[in-house]
């Protein structure tokens, strides 16, 4: 597998009424899957929307793919190698074909890779029968899926997932995690998602991240952190039990 990093942060501060992220350096490599764990308010959505250029950090040095990213130059480039998927999802007020289309579309791929890449994907979330219902008349679970198959239908090099399977029921988890892993193997796509389920981190992810306080507390492959965690407060929170 390629190791070439995808992403390099280095002394990356954002601050709002109080500091909530301060990550001395991070790095993310081709390929993997990162699980970022932690108690709530310890930066890890804040993490993915800086990632993602959909907020500006007060400081520190940002590499995509091995160039340096100041604010300013070239941002549809990058844009266009990740997206994000938030936990609450938001679909176009059109059918569910045309969702998962749409980066395809924008992106000037033929109409007939874009509707081979569509349907192979919602086959995959078990929604080709759907793909002509308008989006809006989905339930939960069904919109996420189509979510994550818009967000992978291009193959971005970076996959941001913030809580993708919060509140589904165990049949689309297991669905989601399916296709975050097929994507993983036949991509080579690098993915951090945020998780407040341990136990699906500990499934899916090959690294771990563990922010506390805005800061990498931990950080390394997912059965030492899970089986031998170095920082106490990892093992505090792996273990169950309530840290601030």
């Amino acid at each position: 597998m390629n190791s070439e990093p995808v992403l390099q942060l280095e002394n990356l501060v954002k601050r709002y009424d109080r500091e909530v992220l301060n990550i001395e350096r991070l790095t993310l490599h081709r390929g993997k899957i990162y699980g970022i764990i932690g108690p709530s308010g310890s930066g890890k959505s804040t993490l993915l929307r800086i990632v993602n250029l959909l907020v500006k950090p007060d400081q520190g040095v940002i590499r995509y793919f091995g160039r340096s990213y100041n604010g300013a130059g070239d941002t549809l480039f990058l844009r266009r190698q990740m997206t994000l998927v938030f936990q609450k999802t938001l679909l176009f007020k059109t059918t569910v074909f045309e969702n998962v289309a749409y980066g395809l579309k924008a992106r000037g791929f033929k109409k007939r890779e874009i509707r081979d890449r569509v349907y192979v994907l919602l086959d995959k979330v078990g929604l080709r029968g759907m793909a002509h219902r308008q989006a809006g008349t989905l339930s939960g679970g069904e919109a996420q899926r189509v979510a994550l198959a818009r967000a992978i239908a291009f193959e971005p090099k970076l996959l941001l997932l913030d809580e993708p399977t919060a509140n589904l029921d165990p049949a689309n988890v297991e669905l989601m995690e399916k296709l975050i892993l097929d994507r993983k193997m036949t991509a080579d796509m690098t993915i951090a998602m945020v998780t407040h389920n341990i136990f699906q981190a500990r499934r899916v992810a090959d690294e771990v991240i563990f922010l506390y306080n805005g800061r990498v507390a931990e950080m390394g492959n997912v059965e030492q952190v899970f089986t031998a965690p170095q920082n106490p407060q990892t093992r505090e929170f792996i273990e169950g039990r309530m840290i601030y």
